[in-house]
């Protein structure tokens, strides 16, 4: 069959594992805009989640359960104890596991949802936990059966699974754990395994930015010729772009703010994304344009915000440092829009999507020289030291106060952000397919 694009259109199949979560991560992010690429070359793309399902519903109860355990906090399925529920549980994982085709007719209504591109819906019950356990105590991947199966499967993450009779790929999007172990709860031995597996068992590593391509090679010399550098795509909605007089309505009646009076940030509050630091430098920094978090709290949140307490709430407008926990999406890129400028001087990213989203979006932006932001960001933004929190408050400085720089960087991003559009994404994709359906499919056993 020849696709859209003029090339040969195969069955692709991604992972449902961060699209599940309630409230999404960059990762989601990454797999809702890859099946839309996907979609978009022509392939049809199979979505394989993990939720708890039983094997024996209905299938008017297999598409009510799906839709009832999305986008819920995920379940860690306990770790069962030795017991005759223990041993058929390995005596299954050594067998390898069969995912079921969920029913998509359209009885639940669907509109609430933030889902990917599909043609099928697949499920294994509790997959990834089971997956886990079974790396743990094996050291080998979890093999997956698709009925009529994709020709290749593009896992969004290091995950220890393998579909059989596909050319498995596996993205890495960054070596956090590894090159910065404190600011993450991963169990570093396992992670540095599991990675270590995903390339003597994949047919290509794909990453996002030359960067993490380093790290991968500098880590795992035995990658050279698998690891491939995609980087990712940006995906904007065209009501991410109101009018000025809209925008102005829309960020005074929701927030109290008006365009260009405000700094962000977005994303997790977590270590790596260096919230104390930025915290500390703004509120030397002289300003008296509020900061607006936006984020849910993970882990060390706490610690990296414990100069909240020091914001001035006798500010003319309200605080000075104000906290979201989280938006949804049309209104996040609003904010975005409206920003003076995005403050993201973040230790490491492995790409570093909000640099690039405010870029598309003409709103200036601070970023830090360290991984692949410099490479992301280009001469679009200010570039500081992350762990010189002078630097960052000289930035900050420079921002609020040279209309000049705000414009020029406005001016540069857009240009710069088309680099990650989609055209140039689909490009890559295609590519990289094309030289992994010259490899053997993993074998079924």
């Amino acid at each position: 069959m020849t696709s859209p694009s003029g090339g040969t259109s195969v069955r692709i199949g991604i992972d449902g594992f961060n699209l599940a979560m309630a409230q999404g991560t960059g990762i989601a992010t990454y797999a809702r805009v890859l099946s839309r690429c996907l979609t978009q070359l022509g392939h049809p793309v199979d979505v394989l989640y993990g939720l708890p399902m039983s094997a024996n519903a209905s299938p008017i109860m297999r598409e009510v359960a799906f839709f009832d355990r999305l986008d819920q906090e995920p379940r860690r399925a306990p770790d069962p104890v030795i017991s005759a529920r223990w041993w058929r549980e390995r005596a299954a994982a050594r067998r390898g596991c069969e995912a079921m085709e969920m029913p998509m007719t359209g009885l639940v209504d669907r509109r609430g949802f933030r889902m990917p591109d599909f043609d099928r819906i697949l499920n294994v019950s509790d997959l990834f936990q089971l997956a886990v356990r079974h790396f743990r105590q094996t050291r080998r991947f979890l093999r997956v059966r698709i009925p009529d199966g994709p020709a290749i499967m593009h896992w969004t993450y290091p995950l220890p699974i393998v579909v059989e009779g596909a050319r498995n790929i596996y993205t890495v999007h960054d070596l956090v754990p590894l090159r910065l172990p404190h600011t993450t709860l991963d169990d570093k031995g396992y992670h540095l395994n599991l990675v270590r597996s995903c390339i003597a068992e994949g047919a290509a590593i794909c990453t996002v930015s030359e960067a993490s391509r380093a790290d991968i090679l500098r880590v795992y010399p035995e990658a050279a010729g698998k690891v491939v550098n995609t980087y990712e795509s940006i995906d904007l909605p065209e009501q991410a772009l109101p009018e000025a007089a809209d925008l102005a309505d829309f960020l005074g009646g929701v927030f109290g703010l008006v365009p260009r009076g405000y700094f962000l940030f977005f994303g997790a509050l977590e270590p790596k994304k260096n919230i104390g630091r930025l915290l500390e430098a703004y509120l030397s920094a002289g300003t008296s344009a509020p900061l607006v978090l936006v984020g849910g709290r993970s882990w060390k949140a706490q610690s990296e915000l414990r100069l909240l307490r020091l914001r001035a709430s006798d500010q003319p407008g309200g605080p000075r440092i104000r906290r979201i926990d989280y938006l949804p999406f049309g209104t996040l890129l609003r904010l975005i829009r409206g920003a003076r400028a995005v403050l993201f001087p973040s230790l490491y990213e492995g790409f570093g999507l909000p640099v690039a989203e405010a870029m598309a979006l003409g709103t200036a932006t601070l970023t830090s020289t360290e991984a692949s932001l410099p490479e992301i960001a280009g001469d679009a933004s200010v570039l500081v030291d992350p762990y010189d929190t002078e630097a960052i408050a000289r930035g900050i400085r420079m921002l609020d106060q040279d209309e000049a720089l705000r414009r020029r960087l406005e001016a540069a991003g857009p240009p710069q952000a088309a680099r990650f559009g989609a055209a140039p994404y689909r490009a890559a994709l295609t590519a990289m397919y094309a030289d992994v359906m010259t490899k053997t499919p993993s074998g079924r056993r």
